[in-house]
C-alpha cells in the first residue's frame, strides 16, 4: 500500500513538473507582455530565465539585447560609477545582439537591435568620437533593411534609426565630418528614411516628432506642423511616450507660432 502511495507521489509530481514546464514559445509570450506594459525588470527576468533553459536561442537573445538597452536608457547618470554603470549595460545589450546575428544571420531584427545599441553607445560617448560605432550603426540598419524581414514594425523602426543617424550626424560641417570619416551622412537621404519609417510604421510617434524637428532645422514649418499633428494622435506604444506627448505639444506651439509670423 505504502509502495503504491509513492508511486501514485512521484507520478503526480512528474506530471506535475511537466505541465509547469515552459515552452519557448511561452517565454517569449510572457516576456513580450511585460515589455509592451512597461515592466523591463520583469521581462528581463523573464527572458533571462529562458536563456538558461534554453540556451543559444535568437529570439530570447535579441530580446534580451532589447531589454538591456531599454534598462540603460533609464538608469540615473548623476555619478561616474552611474555613467559606467550604463555604459556596461549597453555593451551587455551590443553582446547579446551579436550572438543573436551569428545564430540568426538572416533576420532583420537581430541587426536592428545591435544598431540601437551601438547608437546608445555612440549618444553616450559622442557620436564624432566614434566614428567607427556610428559606422556600425548605419550599416546594420542597412543590412535590416536589406534583408527586409520582421515585417512593417522591424522594417519602419530600421529606417527610422537610419534616418535619424543621417539627420544627426549631417548637423556637423561637411569638411569635418568627412575627416572623420563620417562624409556619408545627408540630411535628404535621412528625410528619405523617415518618409519610409513613417509608411512602413504610422502609428510610431516617435518618428513623427524626430521627423518634424528634421523638418524644423530646414525652416519647413507647414510640414512639420502636419507631423507633429500626426504624433498627438499615435497611441502610446513606447514607455517614453507620455513625456514625447508632451515635447509634441511644446514643438507644435512653436512651429504655429512661426507659421503665423
Amino acid at each position: 500500500m505504502k509502495r503504491k502511495s509513492l508511486l501514485s507521489f512521484m507520478l503526480i509530481l512528474f506530471i506535475s513538473g511537466f505541465a509547469f514546464s515552459q515552452t519557448i514559445e511561452q517565454y517569449l509570450e510572457k516576456g513580450d507582455s511585460l515589455y509592451k506594459s512597461f515592466d523591463n525588470e520583469g521581462a528581463l527576468n523573464v527572458f533571462l530565465e529562458g536563456d538558461e533553459k534554453y540556451p543559444g536561442n535568437w529570439e530570447i537573445l535579441w530580446r534580451l539585447s532589447r531589454t538591456y538597452t531599454d534598462i540603460a536608457e533609464h538608469l540615473p547618470t548623476s555619478t561616474s560609477e552611474q555613467e559606467k554603470a550604463q555604459l556596461a549595460m549597453y555593451e551587455k545589450a551590443v553582446d547579446y545582439a551579436d550572438r543573436a546575428i551569428a545564430l540568426a544571420p538572416g533576420e532583420s531584427v537581430t541587426y536592428l537591435r545591435r544598431a540601437i545599441a551601438n547608437g546608445r553607445i555612440a549618444l553616450f560617448k559622442g557620436v564624432f568620437s566614434v566614428g567607427k560605432v556610428v559606422d556600425q550603426v548605419k550599416a546594420d540598419c542597412e543590412k535590416a533593411i536589406e534583408l527586409g524581414t520582421g515585417g512593417n514594425e522591424v522594417q519602419g523602426v530600421a529606417h527610422y534609426v537610419l534616418a535619424r543617424t543621417h539627420d544627426k550626424i549631417s548637423d556637423k560641417w561637411s569638411v569635418a565630418r568627412a575627416a572623420l570619416g563620417l562624409g556619408w551622412a545627408d540630411y535628404d537621404i535621412g528625410i528619405e528614411h523617415y518618409k519610409k519609417a513613417i509608411e512602413l510604421y504610422p502609428e510610431f510617434m516617435m518618428i513623427h516628432v524626430e521627423y518634424a524637428k528634421a523638418l524644423m532645422e530646414e525652416d519647413e514649418w507647414v510640414q512639420a506642423k502636419q507631423s507633429l499633428e500626426t504624433a498627438l494622435k499615435c497611441p502610446i506604444i513606447d514607455e517614453d511616450d507620455s513625456k514625447l506627448l508632451i515635447e509634441a505639444e511644446e514643438l507644435l506651439a512653436e512651429v504655429n507660432k512661426k507659421i503665423k509670423k
